[in-house]
């Protein structure tokens, strides 16, 4: 598969943080985004749900991106993730014509550990609360770029 460009999500709380992170030709970039997160309400309406929705879905069509990948959130235990992050987790992943995969923080580590960051965060220009969708994003790109041979 020859990924391009990939949007790496955080959900925290009510809000989809967002990093969109582009490679090509063993080079990465950073494009210019018009927004950091995307917010959802918590009215917690169903006309909320819908465009929180249309926005990821405008923001995705407008960049182009042609993969989204969400760090997944334990079901239960101490850092489980709330309900409204998990309608979240579902309105993006039922954006017609979208990929939308999730990656575990288990294989997420092992990516990272196998293919480290050659750069300090701080240097990409991105806000620090970005760290965890940058994260996911560039770990998406090296499980394209050097697949498990196991």
């Amino acid at each position: 598969m020859n990924i391009r460009r990939i949007c790496g999500v955080d959900i925290k709380g009510t809000e989809a943080v967002i990093c969109i992170l582009d490679y090509r030709e063993g080079l990465f970039t950073i494009p210019e985004c018009r927004a950091r997160k995307v917010e959802f309400s918590k009215k917690n309406r169903s006309s909320d749900l819908q465009y929180f929705q249309s926005s990821f879905a405008k923001l995705m069509t407008d960049y182009k991106v042609e993969q989204v990948v969400i760090k997944e959130r334990p079901l239960s235990g101490k850092f489980s993730g709330g309900a409204l992050g998990f309608k979240m987790e579902a309105a993006i992943q039922l954006i017609k014509d979208l990929d939308v995969i999730t990656i575990s923080p288990q294989r997420l580590k092992a990516l990272l550990k196998r293919n480290p960051v050659a750069v300090e965060f701080g240097e990409t220009g991105l806000k620090i609360f970005q760290e965890q969708a940058f994260h996911v994003a560039y770990a998406q790109h090296m499980a394209y770029e050097y697949p498990d041979t196991e």
